[in-house]
């Protein structure tokens, strides 16, 4: 076996080195200046580069995002995962809430009365919430695709909307119809993405408003 070399960092300082390391790897390549926090951070959560190129941001999405966590947002997860990734601290310092419906009795019982999921019953549920909304979708497509006919309806009318679930089905599709919405978004395009992904643009989005860039 061949001898393994670790590097010596102190435990406040591997973050630090962390971000060094990722921009190291990514070289030359450009980013967005207003973007790059972001991708940044959810290639520090992933350690997946590819979100360099397939992390996709309506014009001045992230610039937007962060004044609305200043005037204090209305933030909700399609997941408990995600609900428990988002630094709680941050958002209560900047006066904003979080919620996530997924797991709420009359939730689960308007999706079986109706035959649909318990996301798009959460997504409904969410529709009846005023303030300055903020989706963050990391698991259920057919949340996105609930969240674009109510946007389109006339029935919500979210600040920002992260799209950013992961598989196979519809979930492609789910984030094309949010980037065709109209709304400011940031979508994870192809079949990547994840609860913790969408907790870690959040978070990435709270540490500017909070005046961190990483």
């Amino acid at each position: 076996m061949s001898k393994v070399t670790l590097q010596k960092v102190l435990p406040n300082e591997i973050e630090k080195r962390s971000f060094e390391i990722i921009s190291q790897e990514l070289g030359d390549k450009n980013l967005d200046r207003e973007n790059e926090p972001v991708i940044k951070r959810v290639i520090h959560t992933t350690a997946d580069f590819d979100y360099a190129d397939t992390l996709c941001f309506s014009e001045h999405a992230v610039t937007r995002a962060v004044e609305i966590f200043r005037q204090g947002a209305v933030l909700v997860t399609d997941t408990k995962m995600a609900f428990s990734g988002v630094n709680k601290s941050a958002l209560q310092k900047l006066r904003g809430e979080i919620h996530c419906f997924m797991s709420d009795e009359d939730v689960a019982l308007a999706a079986k009365q109706q035959g649909t999921t318990r996301a798009v019953a959460s997504m409904n549920k969410a529709s009846t919430l005023s303030g300055n909304l903020i989706f963050a979708v990391g698991n259920a497509p057919t949340a996105l695709v609930r969240l674009y006919e109510l946007i389109t309806e006339g029935k919500i009318h979210p600040k920002l909307v992260i799209g950013v679930p992961v598989g196979f089905v519809n979930v492609v599709e789910s984030k094309e119809l949010i980037m065709s919405s109209g709304v400011p978004y940031i979508v994870a395009r192809g079949r990547k993405g994840g609860s913790n992904v969408a907790a870690a643009i959040v978070n990435a989005l709270l540490y500017q408003a909070m005046g961190r860039m990483l």
